[in-house]
């Protein structure tokens, strides 16, 4: 088993549940071992090492404001990314590939509760269009070799992920982290308030990434293409 990104909040979450599970033969690389926005490096990974499983969960992700100043970083990366792996485990004949996606990758004014009918109907949310564009081009990818080649590809869409390893940087995190940062530091500077950003009107819902693992890899043993 290949888990891409196992720096990650996510992959790392995923590895370890893995573990916690009995799998021992879990492949991972750093990005100085293997960058995997570039297809020769991807190719001779694949290459040298035989995965009947990939689970993709690298990316390069952000909150509201890095999403805002780092457009085109975060198209090019992630559909590199994404195009990159996908086409090696169907040229490699992987046995199963789980693409992890985001919520972002359906419109902005989708009806909630969000259905899987909804992609593609509507515009998405500027700040982080670039990035949903590159997701919804890596999920189309799955699709699009299961459908002409048959390979077992399949993408997961979670909502807003919190835990262990996430990002705490004002400038470049998600909103979870970011309001535990300023609670917290509020706290430590003894200050009675913060400054917290939108008009507090939008609802989220959140998923704690060791439970988001405990998914992926109960679809690893029981989803196939076919069932999705």
């Amino acid at each position: 088993i290949f888990v891409a990104g196992h720096n990650g909040m996510v992959g790392s979450a995923v590895v370890s549940e893995l573990k916690t599970q009995g799998y021992k033969n879990i492949h991972v690389f750093s990005k100085r071992e293997a960058d995997l926005r570039k297809d020769e490096e991807v190719n001779i990974l694949f290459k040298n090492i035989t995965f009947d499983v990939v689970i993709l969960c690298a990316a390069k992700v952000g909150g509201i404001l890095a999403n805002d100043n780092f457009k085109a970083d975060f198209i090019y990366d992630n559909i590199k990314i994404g195009t990159n792996i996908v086409k090696a485990c169907h040229d490699f004949k992987v046995k199963k590939l789980i693409n992890l996606g985001s919520s972002c990758i359906y419109p902005k004014e989708a009806k909630i509760p969000i259905k899987e009918e909804s992609l593609l109907t509507g515009l998405l949310e500027p700040t982080n269009e670039p990035y949903a564009i590159a997701k919804i081009a890596t999920l189309k990818m799955c699709q699009s070799f299961y459908d002409q080649h048959g390979d077992n590809f399949y993408s997961l869409m979670p909502c807003n992920l919190y835990g262990p390893k996430d990002n705490f940087d004002l400038k470049s995190s998600h909103v979870l982290p970011a309001l535990i940062n300023k609670v917290h530091t509020a706290k430590v500077e003894n200050k009675n308030n913060i400054t917290l950003w939108g008009s507090g009107s939008p609802l989220r819902e959140f998923l704690y990434s060791k439970d988001v693992a405990k998914a992926i890899v109960y679809c690893k043993k029981n989803v196939e293409s076919e069932d999705v």
